[in-house]
């Protein structure tokens, strides 16, 4: 009998399958890598086909080889995604040119000013409930425009990696509300649809993919989807999520008042909502099934952080144990690093101050810091920006019930008791860590009618929390008003540099 549920997920540097039996036992996981491209600073790439497809056919073919499980046995699948991308295709559904990525990707700054001039912030505001930033897809859409004119005239649809993923498994052309509220300014948050209101500054929404909840079936594996990937053709597919949405269903942040953290190549909080609470400082967006919404903020580095230092600053060190080397040398080292002072925005920022403009910084550096105390300054930095996003969270008046970290960067507790310690908050840490994966999973298991969302209790327990230290309050709460200043103070100089930087280009 065919029970068993397969998720999987493309990430920034890594994918990675889950075969998961219907009570939440994960049978079988495989994790693949691969890389991101940077063409040109401010830029983040990958290719559709040889990245994104290409991991999800070595992860069927790797969890359903016949050791012990088939094809035959899959009753329902899921795949979500780094997102929001823009992919262009041509008529045939082929891609023209390598996916754009999300808000690490910060070329359109230029077509955002267009944008805001056009439009109007306000009128933007009101149709998405956010403003926009390099996390929105349509300035990119008009880049695209501008800047390829040739691929933009043969481009017949517009989707992004998770909507391709499934296209190429289905063949149906499909894309999650979540995914969509970040289509600025195509999609309308009242309405919860696609917008022709400003196609004539943008793109006409028919390019679009049709709409759907996570939890709904997009479609059944095709004979092609079946013939690339050895799925069985007829298998339920689910519309699928990105990747941060996905995640959150993987450790129960499923009702109102639930907040993930999710500690990955960027930073992801995403607070579960009845109703939506617009500020500009955040985004507003459609949650995973319907009557549901999610207030997200997002920083632009946090696990791409601690991998850059590891490969620029830690050669000395072998990849397998470079992280658990830095890690312990940052314990050692005093709350603070004695002076040092990191501003994370290595890839411009997200929220809340959506400046794609924003550059890293290190403050305080003398000849007497060492590589440990700069490495806890980058932990730091990361968990300070983490603290400005929480307390714009509660700006805005919404209530949070609890929250639950995630990601890679959750494997050691080193990092989540410096964001604790900085933040003031209570971090609970759940029994499975398999990431966005086993959250798709479980939405093929609702979209495959096998599981309902009251299911999800019991697939995710909570093993364990970390409780901020006291005793580091008052020196963090120094450092994180410094943390504030020093962006005020600096910022008109990075953007010059930013500009330098692109012109060096």
């Amino acid at each position: 009998m065919s029970e068993l549920l397969l998720g999987i997920d493309v990430g920034t540097y890594s994918s990675k399958g889950v075969l998961v039996a219907p009570d939440g036992t994960v049978l079988k996981s495989q994790v693949v890598e691969h890389s991101m491209d940077i063409p040109h600073p401010g830029w983040a790439e990958q290719d559709a086909e040889r990245v994104w497809w290409a991991d999800v056919v070595t992860l069927c073919k790797t969890l359903l080889d016949g050791r012990p499980y088939t094809a035959g046995e899959v009753a329902a699948v899921c795949l979500s995604a780094i997102g929001p991308c823009l992919l262009p295709l041509d008529q045939q559904g082929r891609p023209l040119r390598r996916g754009i990525l999300y808000g690490v990707d910060t070329r359109a700054t230029e077509e955002i000013e267009l944008l805001e001039r056009s439009i109007g912030p306000a009128a933007l505001f009101r149709l998405s409930g956010m403003t926009l930033s390099s996390q929105a897809v349509g300035p990119k859409i008009l880049w695209l425009k501008r800047h390829e004119p040739e691929i933009w005239r043969q481009t017949a649809r517009i989707t992004t990696a998770s909507s391709y993923l499934t296209y190429r498994l289905t063949g149906e052309h499909v894309m999650d509300r979540h995914t969509a509220s970040h289509y600025i300014p195509l999609f309308d948050l009242k309405s919860l649809e696609w917008t022709d209101r400003y196609a004539q500054q943008v793109a006409d929404p028919s390019l679009l993919p049709r709409l759907g909840w996570s939890d709904e079936l997009a479609g059944e594996v095709s004979p092609q989807g079946a013939r690339e990937t050895g799925l069985k053709a007829g298998t339920p597919v689910a519309v699928g999520a990105v990747d941060a949405l996905a995640e959150a269903v993987s450790v129960g942040v499923a009702h109102p008042g639930d907040l993930m953290v999710m500690y990955g190549s960027t930073a992801f909080l995403l607070l579960v909502q009845g109703s939506p609470t617009p500020d500009p400082r955040l985004w507003t967006v459609a949650g995973a099934r319907q009557g549901q919404y999610n207030l997200a903020a997002g920083m632009a580095t946090s696990g791409s952080l601690t991998r850059w230092f590891r490969d620029e600053l830690a050669r000395d060190l072998s990849e397998t144990e470079a992280y658990k080397r830095l890690y312990q040398a940052a314990e050692q080292v005093p709350a603070g690093a004695r002076g040092l002072l990191v501003l994370p925005y290595f890839s411009g920022e997200r929220t809340p101050i959506n400046d794609p403009k924003a550059r890293g910084l290190i403050a305080g550096l003398s000849l007497s810091h060492r590589r440990e105390e700069l490495f806890r300054a980058a932990l730091e930095g990361v968990g300070y920006g983490i603290r400005h996003n929480l307390e714009t969270l509660r700006e805005v008046g919404t209530s949070v019930r609890r929250v639950v970290a995630v990601g890679g960067g959750t494997q050691g507790r080193t990092w989540l008791q410096i964001v604790s310690d900085i933040s003031g908050q209570e971090q609970l840490l759940p029994e499975v860590t398999l990431g966005a994966s086993y959250g798709d999973a479980f939405l093929a298991g609702v979209a495959g009618g096998l599981l309902r969302w009251d299911d999800l209790e019991r697939w995710v327990r909570l093993k364990g929390r970390v409780a901020p230290n006291p005793a580091h309050k008052a020196r963090y709460d120094e450092l994180y008003r410094i943390y504030l200043e020093i962006y005020a103070a600096t910022r008109t100089l990075m953007h010059r540099l930013a500009e330098m930087g692109q012109e060096g280009a």
